[in-house]
């Protein structure tokens, strides 16, 4: 059996694709169908590791969760991973296969739509329903030409497409006209309806809106949504999500985190961001480290060396060496970890930028950079609570030195990290390890102040995909929107809509 797809594309970044996208995969479950999410092209350094071995784009994996299927390799087949401002990682069925600049891809990115499609392919004869997300926009015409994310895919599979327009923005009518007016009419006459997102206040104020943007593109619209407040209780994919402002209430853990440059799954620190007990805060560049923190979390990187030299740029180097000498607690993950030791030496330049650096000084850790990426679920405990943790790992480099002789975890087949002589200090390779109650419960209350109330975070995020798909119910036609899915290899010149 074949299943049907449904393309989401947008006006632009940041309309809301990958949430609503998760939404409907929730619905569709729902309604009793075996339904998995598809990204042909990601770029993002906010990976997850899969089962088989390979890693996707977070939101891959948080859409799978939605469809309550575990994260594979082919709901994201190419995966970009920024490792400079020319350069990127470039994952294919999930495992790195190059490192590239922006010209080299694009001149070559055509090459990845025969193994996108591969993916593709195997998922519509394992599912029911196929809900493709599309990357930034279609209207960006000059990237046209050998395009695999958009309407190269949707064209290339026969997938028809439902357009998102964010009101939020401003000027959602001219972005949703003004994308059909730039696409060509083969492409645009894969549009079979459109969607607007975000909006606040009374939705009838904007019925006159919606009846320009039908008559003038001839698309029905599938509804206007309001802006869902269990969106933004979801682990978002995107950096922009760092910049939403926090307060700060006296008598929580206060936890501070440098918002690194190329700082990689940055979602490590959403069941923190949503503890009841703990006030977190991301410190923008130029930005000083607060000296009121009682935490300091450097999270992964892209780029270790290119990191550090970013770091010591905003002096945040001084901070954070003054906090572990005041006996503040320093926390650094994958990346972070790495620089929280005497050195890194990537001397061929895997990680990014080559050479030997020291780092921060903090762990008697050493890191070598090599060829070999680890990508893998882990399981174990913590070393010093016993604590169980679910996680995983994605990262280059072996890490010696005597403070792993002080291991922060105990994993299935290994020890993994190190803690400094006086405990304060500590790093990990393992991803996730706040979304274990138990294990982030304990961990909050060795940092001296009570954690009195440890919210389920899994639960919560449970409910706020349940939320998110709830809203969408109420404000689309979603019996209207599900019918507009077709066989793959659908054209426009065979539609019955």
């Amino acid at each position: 059996m074949t299943a049907k797809a449904l393309m989401i594309q947008g006006t632009g970044s940041d309309v809301g694709k990958s949430i609503i996208t998760a939404g409907l995969c929730r619905l569709a479950r729902r309604q009793g169908l075996r339904v998995a999410p598809f990204k042909p092209q990601n770029m993002s350094n906010n990976a997850a590791a899969c089962i088989n071995g390979g890693e996707i784009g977070r939101a891959q994996a948080l859409q799978a969760k939605a469809a309550g299927i575990a994260p594979h390799t082919d709901f994201n087949p190419v995966l970009l991973k920024p490792q400079s401002d020319r350069t990127s990682q470039i994952i294919l069925h999930g495992k790195a296969i190059n490192v590239l600049d922006a010209q080299s891809y694009m001149a070559t990115r055509d090459n990845m739509l025969a193994p996108v499609l591969e993916s593709f392919d195997r998922l519509a004869t394992a599912y029911d329903l196929v809900l493709v997300e599309g990357a930034g926009s279609p209207a960006e015409i000059n990237l046209r030409d050998r395009d695999i994310a958009n309407m190269g895919f949707a064209r290339a599979a026969g997938v028809p497409v439902v357009l998102i327009g964010d009101i939020e923005k401003g000027g959602v009518i001219a972005s949703l006209v003004g994308t059909k007016s730039v696409l060509s009419s083969d492409d645009a006459a894969m549009i079979t309806g459109f969607i607007v997102n975000k909006f606040r206040g009374d939705p009838n104020l904007f019925t006159d809106g919606v009846k320009e943007i039908e008559t003038r593109c001839d698309w029905p619209c599938f509804g206007v949504i309001p802006w869902l407040d269990a969106s933004a209780r979801l682990p978002a994919e995107d950096a922009v999500a760092l910049t939403k402002p926090t307060t700060t209430n006296s008598g929580k853990i206060r936890i501070v985190a440098p918002m690194l440059s190329r700082m990689a799954n940055f979602d490590d620190a959403d069941p923190l961001r949503f503890e009841p007990n703990v006030d977190f805060d991301w410190v923008a560049p130029g930005a000083i480290i607060p000296r009121d923190a009682d935490v300091i979390i450097l999270f992964g990187t892209k780029s270790t060396i290119g990191e550090l030299a970013f770091l010591r740029a905003q002096g945040w180097d001084h901070d954070i060496i003054a906090h572990a000498r005041a006996g503040g607690h320093v926390l650094g993950i994958c990346g972070g970890y790495q620089m929280l030791g005497d050195i890194i030496d990537d001397p061929r330049g895997v990680d990014g930028v080559s050479g030997c650096t020291k780092g921060l000084g903090l762990l008697r850790v050493e890191t070598m950079m090599n060829g070999t990426k680890t990508v893998r679920p882990t399981t174990g405990y913590c070393a010093i609570t016993q604590k169980p943790i679910n996680g995983y790992e994605i990262h280059v480099g072996n890490t010696t030195g005597a403070d792993i002789a002080r291991p922060m975890l105990t994993l299935s087949d290994r020890h993994d990290g190190a803690r400094s002589q006086n405990g304060r200090v500590e790093g990990t390779y393992v991803h996730g390890l706040f979304a274990n109650d138990q294990f982030r419960a304990s961990w909050l209350e060795r940092r001296q102040k009570g954690a009195s109330s440890i919210q389920a975070y899994d639960g919560a995020v449970e409910a706020a995909l349940d939320n998110l798909a709830d809203g969408l119910a109420e404000a689309l036609d979603i019996e209207k929107l599900f019918a507009a899915a077709r066989p793959p290899g659908w054209s426009p010149a065979l539609s019955d809509f």
